[in-house]
């Protein structure tokens, strides 16, 4: 039976930030942990979060990695402890996002990450976790209001937990954060956000309101990712560029598909997540097109595409800067099988359109080589 479940408060627009000080109050938090990186720090944003959080002073912890890991899951678990805290605010991408509903979930339940695992049915005992605050600085994941959170453990495997209890009490999506973002990474989020709504779309889970999110998302992102690539400082672009970022993880529960079943095994890399979308995504969409039957000409008019949908995406990969092959990235052929395996296992997998064998995935990489 279809779970159909949309849980947050969301403010959202230019200068949503000012609102941050209330939800605070509102949530009753008296020592909030903000959870952040090195980069949202450089370029001044953890500062202007700080002063719209006055008079509350929330305990900072900027050292979140571009794939959230465990060490820095137990190094705010310390500060957790340390400053009695009472509830997160995670303030950049995915990263942060995922690191402190990490946070929120061990501080409500304790125990260690791996216990809450989807694959081991550990995420079905996730109650009610702290109070969360996501603020996102790029339009990409939209982890914010996903109910999702991957984290690396120290044995270096990736471990998701996946329960609607871990989605963030509070999301602040001011577009104002995202002005500065670099090309580099709009373009790599930006196709995040745009995978996000292709492969929700083409899953064959029933949610009809999520599939009409879904439609909305493919069609902003596919027509605003290239207007905020060449001005960045187009507010209109950002604005709905963050728009798309937010359904795309709004439409989440529909699950995703091959494209992102591949990414997380490749991600324990550290590759780049959007990027590897990038090169996956196309060679993903050829193997589903068979299945997808009026799926497919909708999806190339949602697009906007004179081309078919697989080669369409391969080309704005290409025509935005990323790259388009994962010999590019220096990924080892070796690897293959290994993740090939991993790949199949994956639970985004379940949801790909047409079923995938770990044969199937090996076949995708070596396309995408």
């Amino acid at each position: 039976m279809p779970l159909i479940q949309y849980l947050s408060r969301i403010q959202f627009d230019f200068g949503a930030l000012a609102t941050l000080s209330d939800e605070i109050t509102r949530l009753g938090l008296k020592s909030p942990l903000l959870v952040t990186d090195k980069g949202v720090a450089a370029a001044g944003l953890l500062d202007r979060v700080l002063t719209a959080a006055r008079p509350h002073d929330p305990i900072v912890y900027d050292g979140t990695t571009e794939n959230p890991n465990e060490a820095s899951l137990d190094h705010c678990m310390a500060l957790w402890h340390d400053h009695g805290c009472d509830g997160v605010i995670a303030v950049g991408g995915g990263s942060p996002v995922d690191l402190s509903k990490a946070v929120a979930l061990l501080a409500s339940h304790g125990g260690a990450f791996a216990d809450y695992g989807v694959k081991t049915g550990g995420s079905e005992k996730i109650g009610k976790v702290a109070p969360q605050i996501a603020i996102p600085t790029a339009a990409g994941t939209g982890a914010e209001v996903g109910r999702a959170c991957v984290m690396t453990l120290h044995n270096g495997r990736k471990t998701v937990a996946v329960n609607l209890n871990m989605v963030a009490d509070v999301v602040i999506c001011d577009p104002d954060l995202t002005l500065s973002l670099p090309p580099r990474l709009t373009a790599g989020t930006g196709i995040d956000a745009l995978s996000h709504g292709i492969e929700t779309f083409c899953s064959p889970t029933i949610n009809p309101p999520a599939e009409a999110i879904a439609r909305d998302c493919i069609a902003r992102a596919a027509k605003w990712l290239p207007v905020a690539l060449e001005d960045g400082a187009n507010r209109e672009a950002r604005w709905n560029m963050m728009m798309a970022a937010l359904e795309g993880g709004m439409v989440l529960q529909k699950g995703l598909g091959g494209a992102h079943a591949l990414a997380n095994p490749l991600g324990e890399g550290g590759y780049h997540h959007g990027t590897l979308i990038g090169i996956l995504l196309p060679h993903v969409l050829t193997f589903n097109a068979t299945v997808l039957g009026e799926k497919w000409p909708m999806l190339k008019q949602l697009l906007s595409a004179v081309s078919e949908p697989d080669r369409h995406i391969a080309e704005l990969v290409r025509a935005i800067g990323l790259p388009s092959r994962l010999s590019e990235l220096t990924v080892p052929p070796s690897d293959f099988a290994a993740l090939s395996e991993k790949a199949a296992a994956d639970h985004l997998s379940a949801t790909n359109p047409r079923k995938a064998s770990s044969a199937d995935y090996l076949d995708l990489l070596e396309a995408a080589l």
